[in-house]
């Protein structure tokens, strides 16, 4: 085995975390090399019979910076593994955390989640992710709605209360004028 082998990722999970790493050194020309090497085989996992395949798949796109899968992720989101949702709400919540437009473009799969979801981790996942989006009323008034009811679960509750928080900060920061 020659050297340059011996550092390979050998499944995608491995490579996944490998493009996690050279996402965060900035290495975009190597990222984008893993990202060709490893399409095929992230597609066919994310169409797996098995969850934990699939898991691994909806993950691996956050990993990789896959904004171009999008898609794919919301396929995810419809999966009846709660595993699987998760780590598509997991991979949404790292791709826009500097590009609020991927939240925006989907964010009525994000407000049937938050409100309507059978998995309180799923739900807290896309609260979470609705902050990373752009302020708008019906999210605002959603999660309010959310954060006020007592029948909630007090940890999607607190979490409802903080993105809305975070999302009225947004809005004033962004109404400000220049100087």
């Amino acid at each position: 085995m020659s050297e340059q082998e011996k550092g390979k990722p050998t499944n995608l999970s491995e490579a996944a975390v490998e493009a996690d790493e050279l996402a965060l050194r900035g290495a975009q020309r190597e990222l984008a090399q893993l990202r060709s090497e490893w399409d095929d085989e992230l597609e066919a996992a994310a169409r797996a019979d098995d969850f934990l395949e699939r898991a691994v798949a909806f993950k691996a796109i956050g990993q990789f910076r896959f904004r171009q899968k999008l898609e794919l992720l919301k396929r995810g989101f419809d999966d009846n593994s709660p595993a699987c949702r998760g780590s598509a709400l997991v991979s949404l919540e790292l791709l826009s955390r500097d590009h609020p437009g991927a939240v925006n473009a989907i964010r009525p799969n994000l407000h049937t989640l938050a409100s309507r979801d059978g998995n309180g981790a799923v739900r807290r996942l896309a609260i979470l992710c609705l902050r990373n989006g752009s302020p708008q009323s019906d999210t605002l008034g959603m999660l309010a709605g959310m954060a006020d009811d007592d029948s909630q679960d007090e940890s999607l509750r607190a979490a409802a209360r903080a993105v809305v928080a975070s999302l009225k900060r947004k809005a004033t920061t962004r109404s400000r004028p220049k100087r």
